[in-house]
Formats: structure tokens, C-alpha cells, sequence
């Protein structure tokens, strides 16, 4: 394995993301003039080109992603549904595809998202075999809610699922985690691993935004997972303080008692200010904040073992300032860019913790972390 001096920030992505087509908003019906979809390539494209105008580009270790296999996939994913989303992306006949409640896609779809979620492999991969301290993957689509037999929420496969399920299996690890901060809750990555306990899941999201009934503080895992899923619903509104809080007092304190040998992030940015799918409130400095605190966690846990794949945000000017501020934590390479709207945002009132948030951070580190250090009591008198 190489050394923590000479191993260094891995950066995965691909043209071919770029060209994954979604296509466009529209229904006459409902007076809704064609408008471009929110889940379009630019938010992707300018963070991309923002690393590279940065110089930080230059200082990262570059990774050719490939495409996922049919046995990969279905690790995490019906082989009924795999063979559904191969069908449709052969079929030339339509201009756009459904893989399930707003999860569209053009001909040769199935294609970029294999590729996408091969990213994730390629990635973990790299960081297992200690070629890399950690990797940043900028896949697309995004996948955290895509289920076991049907996408969801623009994703079609759930590449961080597909990125722990190989973990386990390839690698034999037995314990895992996965971070996801996106402001949407992970419904499928939850799903797919809510009743095994070699998974722990945490999401931190915009309670009852997307998907409506789920994510909440009572969702704790099922069967022998119980204990291994926590959820921190946090109010409308919610800015650093309510983030801070979440992290210090949830997050944190849960990687700290389930101790993975890898941590996965599902890194998105549509909780800013800027984002049009959420109403939180917070900058570029947040994100960059709470990736520094997950890499300190993986430097303490796991060796440093880091796979942070790029999931929402839908803020074409915002995203790419939050994307590289999380980069540069995760890298430790710091850049002459700065956010130009950073003391705007920052000086906005209600970035505090306000009461009601809270309680809402309270209510998930009460009874869901004491069910998870039964889970993992439980784990290791088994021998796991």
C-alpha cells in the first residue's frame, strides 16, 4: 500500500456525463412552456471548469472511469430492471425514455449511467488499494434515489450503492459507511441497505422535500439493520448552525461508534442559497466545512479512505463555488478563487441555530444513536 505522503486526491470524470440527456420541462396542458431541465449538464460542466481555471485540476490525480457490468449492478439493483433500462436505452423510436417518477433519459442512456456508476467502482477501487488518500468523482446522472427496481429523482443507477455493494464484495469489508448531504433525502441508497448492518447510512436533507414521506427521524433500518440507518430531517430554512449541529452532534458521533473502513459521501449542493429545488441556506464555505469534518473522521477511522461522489445541485452559478470549496478540503490544496457572493450569504439572518432546528437535531441523536451502538454491539458479539 502506498504511503500517506505519496498517495493523493483522486478526481474522476468524463465527457460522456455531459451528454446525459434528461431533456426538457414541458406540458402544454398545464401551460408549461418547454424550459430546460433542472437536472441539465451545466451545473456539472461549470464546476468541472472551475476546478481546471483554479489550477487545482493540475494537482489531482486523473480517473478513466469505465462502465459498470450487469453483475455489478445487480448487486444493488433488480436484474429486471437492468435489462428494462437496456431496453429502452436501445430503443431509437422515442425521444426520451422513463426509468421511473421523473427519471428520464435519451437513447443510449443505459450507457452513461453504467458509466457513472462504473465511475464509482473505478474510484473506490483506487482508494482500496491505496493508490489514492481519497477521490472526488464528478459522475452523472446522480443516483442516491434511484431504488432496487426502479430510478427515481433524475437518477437511473444508484452509484453509491453500486460503489459499497462492490466495497463488500470485491474487497470484503464489513463495515461501511455513507454520508449523503444532499438536501433530498437518499431514499434508495436507504432502501437498498436498510436491512443490512455491513452499511451504515446517514442523511442529513430538507425534511419532506424530495421524496414526499420519506426520510424520517423514526427510519432507523430494519431487521438485522436496525440501528444502521439515521436520518436528520432538518426545517426549511436551515443555515450553518443547523448543519454544524447536525454533523457534530449526529453524524460525527455516529461514524465515531460504527468505526467503517471506508466512508462513502453522496456530495450534493442543493442545499445553498442559490439552489430552485430546496429552501436551505447555506455557502460555499458550509460545504466546504462539512467535507473537511469527513475527511478528518475517515483520517481518524479508516485510514483516510474517502470516496465522495457528485450527486444534486442545481444552481448553475452556485454549485461550482460549493463543489470546489468541498475539493479543495477534500485535497487539502487550497486556490486563489474566491466565492464572490460568500459575504452576502454568510451575513444573512437565521444562520444561527434557531430552536426549532434544534430540536430536530436533538430528536436524531437521541434514540437513533442509541439503537445504532446496539446495532454495533450486536455486530461485533457476532463477530462482524
Amino acid at each position: 500500500m502506498a504511503t500517506p505522503e505519496k498517495v493523493s486526491t483522486g478526481y474522476l470524470f468524463h465527457e460522456s456525463y455531459f451528454w446525459h440527456n434528461p431533456g426538457f420541462i414541458q406540458n402544454f396542458r398545464e401551460n408549461l412552456e418547454p424550459w430546460r431541465h433542472w437536472e441539465n449538464a451545466e451545473t456539472k460542466r461549470r464546476f468541472h471548469g472551475l476546478v481546471q481555471v483554479s489550477g487545482l485540476f493540475d494537482q489531482l490525480q486523473h480517473l478513466k472511469p469505465r462502465h459498470a457490468t450487469e453483475e455489478e449492478l445487480a448487486r444493488v439493483h433488480d436484474p429486471a430492471y437492468i435489462s428494462r433500462v437496456k431496453e429502452m436505452s436501445a430503443d431509437e423510436s422515442k425521444g426520451h425514455h422513463t426509468a421511473g417518477d421523473v427519471a428520464t433519459f435519451a437513447p443510449g442512456g443505459y450507457e452513461i449511467a453504467s458509466l457513472a456508476a462504473g465511475g464509482a467502482i473505478v474510484a473506490t477501487e483506487a482508494v482500496l488499494r491505496g493508490e489514492l488518500r481519497n477521490a472526488y468523482a464528478l459522475v452523472r446522472p446522480p443516483g442516491h434515489h434511484a431504488e432496487r427496481d426502479h430510478g427515481m429523482g433524475f437518477c437511473i443507477f444508484n452509484n453509491v450503492a453500486v460503489a459499497a455493494a462492490h466495497a463488500l464484495a470485491a474487497h470484503g469489508l464489513k463495515r461501511v459507511a455513507i454520508v449523503d448531504f444532499d438536501v433530498h433525502h437518499g431514499n434508495g441508497t436507504q432502501h437498498i441497505f436498510e436491512s443490512d448492518p455491513r452499511v451504515l447510512f446517514i442523511s442529513v436533507h430538507q425534511d419532506s422535500n424530495y421524496p414526499l414521506r420519506s426520510g424520517y427521524v423514526t427510519e432507523t433500518g430494519t431487521g438485522e439493520g436496525e440501528g444502521a440507518t439515521i436520518n436528520v430531517p432538518l426545517p426549511p430554512g436551515s443555515g450553518s448552525g443547523a448543519y454544524k449541529a447536525a454533523f457534530e452532534r449526529v453524524v460525527l458521533p455516529a461514524l465515531e461508534a460504527y468505526r467503517p473502513e471506508l466512508l462513502l459521501v453522496s456530495a450534493g449542493y442543493d442545499a445553498s442559497y442559490m439552489d430552485m429545488l430546496a429552501a436551505m441556506i447555506l455557502s460555499s464555505a458550509d460545504f466546504g466545512w462539512m467535507m473537511a469534518q469527513l475527511k478528518a473522521a475517515a483520517e481518524r477511522l479508516c485510514g483516510g479512505r474517502l470516496v465522495a461522489l457528485h450527486e444534486g445541485g442545481y444552481s448553475e452559478l452556485y454549485v461550482p463555488f460549493c463543489g470546489l470549496a468541498a475539493l479543495q478540503s477534500l485535497s487539502g490544496v487550497a486556490t486563489a478563487v474566491a466565492d464572490p457572493w460568500l459575504h452576502e450569504v454568510s451575513a444573512w439572518g437565521y444562520q444561527d441555530l434557531q430552536q426549532h432546528q434544534q430540536a430536530a437535531v436533538e430528536a436524531a441523536a437521541a434514540a437513533p444513536l442509541d439503537r445504532l451502538r446496539s446495532r454495533v454491539a450486536a455486530m461485533e458479539a457476532a463477530g462482524m
